[in-house]
């Protein structure tokens, strides 16, 4: 099978600024963050995602597929490991990977095709040394996870110098290629969003099998399109509790943002650290032919959010993998942004990585400081950064989020916690459908007076429900407080008085 066109639509974007322009690779870029205590393990898993499909039955020639049609998923991991002697890694190994990123057993004349042109690029930084040691032995203990989402169609190594970092800082990384949801390529729609949000799910699924893995601690970074993917994981997927954007597409693709109606940004309440590249005049902008919406990061309202805006960054730089190339960086460049300069850019987004995820998956306070301290109390050198903080405002409008709260004052007090939500924040609103779920849910579980706590909430806030009431009267009889159920259900039948299941209650209990 030859080599579909996804694994080149990273290379093609014209928004990183490359130009195919025949020049030879240059490594200007360099990583010059302290690694942690830890030693850098890397391992590689070809797994499928069983449960969705991605060849087609049939290939271009209208023969019957051959070979496996499930979802490809190239698994890279690095984590932290034991000190080892064993050779690093060289940026021409990674480099490698983008041969079975998507046929895992490619032959060797397309992988050769694949590399050519890769290794003419990137000719200068081949035998460039990285961190990890691959199958090196982990380091005991338990550590939080970290899933890593590539920009648009790109291979899963694209910051490999980030992920290094963060393993050897104690943090267990995973990431998988930014594939389309068919061999055609990723595709900048909802599709190709969806299908890498889901990517993401099955990776914390199966950090669920790495024995140091601290579950209860996830985190997903993404970058570009990747930044969009995890914005749509977050909105699904409650186990991730901590997100990183690097100049992420929520900004960017504003259709597609609307297009995942259940993307509502006002309802995330997690930690977000959101890393924006250097301003746009209003002229770039004007050119720019993708519908933006620069507001984006407004609607987080009940995040607590980090913005910090790289002053000379362009989009691109947000990954050492075109960092390191010269024809993508061409045009990147002039008296001001230069190659050391970009380079040190990169290295202070990842100490700012490696300290939101310490604050917030680690709780350690030291971290929290450095993010609250002025840029320069850091050491970050002028005109590189600044960061401003915008707490959440209260509790997001979702039971997940409002739960907690009413079980830590007692369920008797729900209908306070909600008039208190309400008259901090007037956009705050649970929708009766999903209260009356959670009702049930308490109530199939054993807990009544729960229960019923929560459907006096519900009846307060949505005085004409007759199902409310409903709901209410069978929760009473379910508790044995049958005079408390005929009043419920005498009230429901004031608002439906057609209504035959609630004569026959009331029929059954007045006898």
């Amino acid at each position: 099978m030859k080599q579909s066109k996804s694994f080149w639509c990273w290379w093609l974007m014209a928004f990183l600024g490359g130009i195919v322009n025949g020049s030879a690779a240059s490594d200007n870029f360099t990583f010059f963050n302290a690694p942690g205590k830890d030693g850098v393990g890397f391992r590689i898993v070809l797994q499928y995602d069983y449960s969705r499909s991605y060849q087609a039955k049939t290939d271009v020639m209208g023969k019957p597929t051959q070979g496996e049609r499930a979802r490809p998923i190239q698994t890279l991991i690095w984590y932290p490991a034991q000190a080892s002697a064993t050779t690093h890694v060289t940026f021409g190994e990674y480099l490698e990977l983008a041969t079975t990123q998507e046929n895992f057993r490619q032959t060797q004349e397309i992988s050769a095709s694949i590399l050519a042109p890769l290794k003419k690029d990137y000719s200068d930084a081949l035998a460039t040394t990285m961190w990890a040691t691959k199958d090196a032995s982990a380091e005991s203990g338990s550590f939080p996870v970290v899933i890593y989402a590539p920009s648009f169609g790109a291979p899963a190594f694209e910051n490999a110098d980030l992920c290094e970092y963060l393993a050897s800082h104690g943090y267990i990384v995973i990431a998988s290629p930014s594939l389309g949801a068919r061999p055609l390529g990723m595709t900048a729609d909802l599709e190709g969003a969806e299908a890498q949000a889901r990517d993401i799910s099955f990776l914390i699924g199966f950090a669920r099998a790495i024995p140091q893995a601290d579950c209860s601690e996830i985190a997903v970074a993404g970058f570009s399109w990747g930044g969009i993917a995890n914005f749509l994981a977050a909105a699904q997927d409650s186990r991730i509790t901590a997100l990183v954007a690097l100049d992420g597409s929520v900004r960017y693709h504003q259709k597609t943002a609307k297009d995942a109606t259940y993307l509502q940004l006002a309802d995330l309440g997690l930690p977000i650290l959101f890393f924006a590249q250097k301003e746009r005049t209003l002229e770039e902008i004007a050119r720019d032919k993708r519908e933006t919406n620069d507001a984006a990061l407004n609607n987080l309202v009940h995040a607590d959010l980090w913005i910090a805006r790289m002053h000379e960054m362009v989009h691109g730089a947000f990954a050492s993998f075109f960092q390191r190339s010269a024809t993508v960086t061409a045009g990147w460049y002039n008296d001001q942004i230069t190659p050391q300069v970009v380079s040190t850019s990169y290295n202070w987004v990842a100490r700012y990585t490696l300290e939101f995820l310490n604050a917030y998956l680690k709780h350690d306070s030291a971290a929290m400081d450095f993010l609250k301290n002025p840029v320069t109390k850091n050491g970050v050198p002028p005109l590189i950064m600044d960061i401003e903080h915008h707490e959440g405002s209260g509790i997001p409008p979702t039971i997940s989020d409002f739960a907690p709260k009413v079980a830590a004052r007692g369920f008797d007090h729900a209908v306070d916690v909600y008039s208190e939500q309400r008259a901090s924040d007037p956009s705050f609103r649970i929708e009766e459908q999903q209260l009356i779920r959670w009702a049930d849910a308490l109530s199939n579980s054993g807990h009544f007076n729960e229960a019923i706590a929560i459907l006096k909430c519900t009846v307060s806030i949505y005085p004409d429900s007759w199902l409310a009431y409903s709901d209410l009267g069978d929760t009473y009889r379910s508790a044995g407080d049958d005079d408390s159920a005929i009043k419920s259900y005498k009230t429901a039948l004031e608002k439906n008085p057609t209504n035959e299941y609630l004569k026959a209650q009331l029929k059954m209990l007045q006898k």
